[in-house]
């Protein structure tokens, strides 16, 4: 299999062994690695258009030969505040829902031609996006559509994400 998975630090920056302290020269993730250097970024939380824009994106990094950097950006707030409850204080609350999706990732057969690498961040989706592409120097980022009723009150992801970005970006229905 050719995936690999990357747990990142609040700050960003991977450490390659854990007792060790990470240099601060070494600003960060995979980039350094020519696979994922100009990769294409996806957006993906399992969703039916996340997946349909991973299958997308799979077949844009085959053809290009890179790598596939895909991102979970997990929910890192605590449930009171979706139920109209001041929060506490901003908590690092882990999201288990990125390890299912490491291991669907893992025996997915249609990953197995490229390489990739599954990033957790947390935030706001299209800041992530946007700044995981920047720090890979991806070539374009790739999000599925969203539907529902908050989506057209508050706007789409990937239409947030297709007017700020800085590089191109390709949402699949």
């Amino acid at each position: 299999m050719a995936g690999y998975e990357f747990s990142e630090p609040a700050d960003r920056r991977r450490v390659a062994d854990p007792s060790s302290t990470p240099d601060p020269a070494d600003d960060g993730c995979a980039s350094c690695d020519p696979a994922f250097q100009h990769g294409v970024v996806v957006g993906f939380d399992g969703s039916t258009s996340s997946e349909r824009a991973l299958a997308y994106a799979v077949g844009m990094a085959r053809r290009s030969g890179s790598g596939l950097i895909i991102v979970h950006v997990a929910n890192r707030l605590p449930t009171t505040v979706w139920a109209g409850c001041e929060p506490p204080a901003l908590v690092d609350v882990p999201d288990h829902r990125t390890e299912v999706l490491g291991l669907e990732l893992a025996c997915a057969e249609h990953l197995s031609d490229v390489p990739w690498v599954l990033l957790e961040r947390g935030g706001d989706i299209c800041h992530e996006l946007e700044e995981v592409g920047r720090e890979y120097e991806a070539d374009a980022i790739v999000v599925g559509t969203t539907q529902g009723l908050l989506s057209r009150v508050f706007g789409s992801v990937s239409g947030r994400l297709a007017r700020r970005a800085q590089r191109p970006v390709v949402v699949i229905p």
